[in-house]
């Protein structure tokens, strides 16, 4: 049973009262994480395994095989993510080398990403430094005042065929093969460029031996079925009617994790192949705290554990809401929008 810790912090108190509570869960166990390494990964390669063999007995086998792969490639991005936040190993150097093997798994250039999260995570939720690593939101005002064309883009990247159809694809195919927005920094090429070279030497070995079959059957139906997965997590986690919103001048870190981040409530088996990654209001109250002690948060402190708290049937609902109102500090879609005076 869930219980509320003595060591919460009082309900008078600003949400920050709770970095020196979370700081209690931020040590990783190296024996555990090295666990759910070995499990993730050799579950991956497993099934990338058999599904190659199975193109001798049946394509729609191994079409099977590699969607089912999807969700141990969206554990292991999760992984990465950790290793981001220096919450997976003891080791900075080591979780950044680990987090860079992994994103060549992924499709995702270590650094680069690593550095536009950090700016996710330092901005959500502040109205005046939207546009890195976040899902582009207007507020009702600033989308009237966009030119009919204008109106016409966002709402055309808004809708769910883009955002989730088109966009995950562009995303891990095209959009991380180059640094975007980092454009200044050599570091941020490199790490792109080389990303995208041992890919390279990767598909060139696949298809070396095995032909395009491979490719097209294994390596691309579950990066984009993992991918859109991640891209719909992601979207929940922040885009829901009750989202958290505020001006730089009175926006606040703390308030904006606690406030701003969903608590995506799954079933089991889709929690694991996550990572937890749906208790994400944890998550960015205190990022330090690995994915496997998530849920250990959720025993010990009940007020976090209903806070927030999001089904899937909600989530659904929360793919028509597109516009900030400033006003009823609600997110709404474009019919509510067009009733707000």
């Amino acid at each position: 049973m869930t219980h509320k810790s003595s060591a919460s912090p009082d309900d008078m108190n600003p949400a920050r009262n709770w970095v020196k509570v979370l700081s209690q869960y931020r040590e990783p166990n190296v024996l555990r994480s090295s666990f759910e390494l070995a499990v993730t990964l050799g579950a991956f390669l497993l099934l990338w395994a058999l599904a190659w063999y199975a193109l001798s007995i049946s394509a729609w086998l191994t079409l099977a095989l590699s969607l089912c792969n999807a969700g141990f490639l969206l554990r292991l991005f999760v992984i990465q993510h950790d290793c981001g936040h220096s919450a997976f190993l003891k080791s900075r150097v080591m979780s950044d080398w680990l987090g860079r093997i992994l994103g060549v798994v992924t499709l995702t250039p270590y650094d680069v990403w690593r550095r536009s999260h950090a700016m996710h995570h330092s901005s959500s939720g502040n109205l005046g430094r939207r546009g890195m690593g976040d899902v582009h939101t207007l507020t009702v005002r600033e989308y009237r005042e966009l030119s009919p064309t204008k109106r016409f883009l966002y709402r055309l990247y808004r809708h769910p065929l883009v955002l989730f159809g088109l966009g995950p694809g562009y995303l891990f195919f095209l959009q991380n093969r180059l640094p975007l927005g980092l454009t200044n920094h050599a570091k941020y090429w490199v790490s792109s460029m080389s990303t995208n070279a041992v890919i390279f030497i990767v598909l060139s070995i696949i298809f070396y031996f095995g032909g395009m079959m491979p490719i097209l059957l294994i390596f691309v139906p579950s990066t984009l079925l993992a991918a859109t997965a991640g891209v719909w997590l992601f979207y929940v986690q922040h885009q829901f009617e009750d989202a958290h919103w505020e001006e730089d001048a009175d926006w606040d870190l703390h308030d904006a994790a606690l406030h701003g981040s969903s608590h995506y409530v799954l079933p089991t088996v889709l929690q694991w192949l996550s990572a937890n990654i749906g208790i994400h209001h944890v998550h960015h109250l205190y990022s330090r705290i690995p994915f496997y002690r998530l849920p250990e948060v959720l025993r010990d402190h009940n007020d976090l554990a209903l806070s927030n708290r999001m089904t899937i049937k909600q989530s659904l609902q929360s793919a028509r809401l597109h516009l900030w109102d400033e006003k009823s500090r609600k997110l709404l879609s474009f019919a509510e929008a067009k009733t707000v005076a």
